[in-house]
């Protein structure tokens, strides 16, 4: 007489080998599996995972690029493989995500702060040519580029204009040739950052502050944006500057304000009125940076 365990021992095979025969009536899936090279009673122990897998292979044959990945971990597949008598499991990068890991490797030189990730994808290939305003700021950027690559210091810009007319997306687009150079950068929304710093005090504010006032390229964006104080402009502003200034760091700038109408701005605040430390702050920004404009439609809209 059979032992009950043997009987049972039976019907599980026997359930294993339907439920993996009727996944197999799927022919593209019966291909997958079997081309594994793995044995059937092995396959047949693992059949929802393999189906799993079988999905995300899919998913990678009919990719239509790594934005659109549907699999469990973007850019990963599910994949099987024979260890001894069991199939182990484990999330492979796919092709296209190495691909574009190693065509990205440069943004780890450069950092974001308060500013749209997808600025990480500007580049000079997309900047609008057809607009005469901007070829002498793509003059200039070649030759800061040229100069850059030998002595590692140079003049920043000053860039003021019309909103949305692309001033960020320009600087943005110049530091990522740079950081696929191997060149640290880092591009900072003015306004935020002086917020940020106002509540970490007492926490990471001098390393964050520091940061910003060390990192080899720097760009200050929407300068002038900001709720006039005299702490922000005197505490915060001018030590960077003056940092910046004795150590030849170069420092960009884009503001909706001309210098003259930032000089103003900086004199005024809820508690005074202070046009030479304005003047300073401006004289230090002219120092730093190539005084420029960009008046263009509004790419934004």
């Amino acid at each position: 007489m059979k032992s009950i365990g043997s009987v049972i021992d039976k019907v599980n095979q026997e359930s294993l080998k339907t439920t993996f025969m009727e996944a197999c009536s799927n022919k593209d899936f019966k291909d997958f599996v079997y081309s594994l090279g793995i044995n059937e009673e092995t396959l047949m122990k693992y059949t929802s995972s393999l189906e799993d897998s079988f999905l995300e292979y899919e998913n990678c044959r009919n990719c239509k690029g790594l934005s659109c990945c549907s699999n469990q971990m973007k850019g990963y597949r599910y994949t099987p493989e024979e260890d001894g008598r069991q199939i182990l499991f484990s999330y492979i990068a796919c092709p296209q995500y190495n691909a574009y890991l190693e065509k990205n490797s440069y943004t780890k030189n450069i950092e974001f702060f308060r500013l749209p990730k997808e600025l990480q994808e500007a580049s000079f290939k997309n900047i609008y040519k057809d607009d005469k305003a901007r070829l002498p700021i793509i003059k200039y950027f070649k030759e800061f580029m040229e100069g850059y690559a030998k002595e590692k210091k140079g003049k920043g810009l000053y860039l003021t204009g019309s909103f949305g007319s692309g001033k960020t997306y320009l600087i943005a687009s110049l530091f990522n040739e740079l950081a696929k150079k191997g060149n640290k950068s880092a591009l900072v929304y003015f306004p935020e950052l002086l917020r940020s710093l106002k509540s970490s005090f007492g926490s990471d504010y001098e390393e964050r502050f520091s940061y910003i006032k060390k990192v080899p390229l720097l760009l200050l964006d929407d300068i002038g944006a900001e709720n006039v104080t005299p702490w922000g402009r005197d505490e915060v502003l001018g030590p960077i500057l003056q940092y910046r200034m004795d150590e030849n760091l170069p420092t960009f700038f884009t503001s909706n304000l001309t210098l003259l109408e930032l000089e103003n701005n900086l004199s005024v605040t809820a508690s005074t009125t202070d046009k030479v430390k304005a003047r300073r702050i401006v004289e230090r920004i002219k120092y730093l940076s190539v005084d420029m404009s960009l008046v263009s439609e509004n790419r934004r809209k």
